[in-house]
């Protein structure tokens, strides 16, 4: 209830202001950060309309009067062209076309990559505040990098699922020198196999060590390393291969 009724509007703060909040640990981020990503697009497409009504009604509306008063042959659709001209040399119109793009941008990490990326400004804020000394410390620079690898990563992989055809894994059974490797080469991404979980195939107990991408109709390859025992549990990958070509 949280997420839906809060979590929204304070997801638009920074990361570290929103754990420091009382409910921090109640809240789902990613999911209240991709509502507000909804609500802030909404939100600006609708100011970008009252933006353009008003252009309409004040400055293309006298720069068009006064044109025809003096002469000019303009079409009825004049009045809308100008206004569109006003706007695109109005800072103000470029600011609300960036709330819309940093709507979509939001949301995609919220649904994709389950980041929750507070509104830029604020974020910008509490750089220059950190910086300044005035509140704890910022945050590495490092893990804003990874936050963003991480979305531009999930992004590209989610274009790739639209584009490449579902197809059967192949599996390549290898060995090394501590033992057997599974690599299971897929075309789109498996929800959930973040290393180290452990797959159960075939009476198997995997566990999963590394994620790799490599060009072709198949370019998820997942690396599992087979244990000699496990133990059923939720956290367990139940994984059954069906219809795959193998390669020895």
């Amino acid at each position: 209830m949280k997420t839906i009724l809060l979590g929204p509007f304070l997801s638009f703060l920074p990361s570290r202001w929103r754990a420091a909040l009382p409910l921090s640990s109640s809240v789902n981020w990613p999911v209240a950060a991709a509502l507000s990503a909804i609500l802030e697009f909404l939100l600006a497409v609708l100011a970008f309309l009252a933006w353009y009504s008003y252009s309409v009604t004040h400055w293309a509306a006298d720069a068009v009067g006064s044109a025809i008063r003096n002469g000019a042959d303009i079409p009825p659709n004049g009045v809308g062209l100008a206004a569109l001209a006003t706007m695109l040399l109005h800072p103000l119109t470029w600011l609300i076309v960036f709330f819309q793009l940093e709507a979509i941008v939001r949301f995609l990490a919220g649904a994709f990559t389950h980041k929750a990326f507070g509104t830029f400004p604020l974020f910008l804020l509490d750089k220059i505040l950190a910086r300044l000394g005035a509140i704890g410390v910022a945050r590495p620079p490092a893990e804003t990098d990874r936050a963003w690898s991480s979305f531009v990563s999930a992004v590209r992989q989610r274009i790739n699922s639209l584009r490449l055809p579902v197809l059967p894994d192949e599996l390549v059974h290898t060995k090394d020198a501590d033992g057997e490797v599974l690599a299971v080469c897929s075309s789109h991404p498996k929800p959930g196999w973040d290393p180290p979980r452990v797959v159960f195939s075939d009476n198997v107990y995997y566990r999963l060590e590394r994620i790799s991408e490599q060009p072709g109709t198949r370019p998820y390859v997942y690396f599992l390393r087979r244990l000699s025992a496990g133990v059923p549990g939720r956290s367990v990958i139940q994984y059954s291969p069906r219809d795959s070509s193998q390669k020895e």
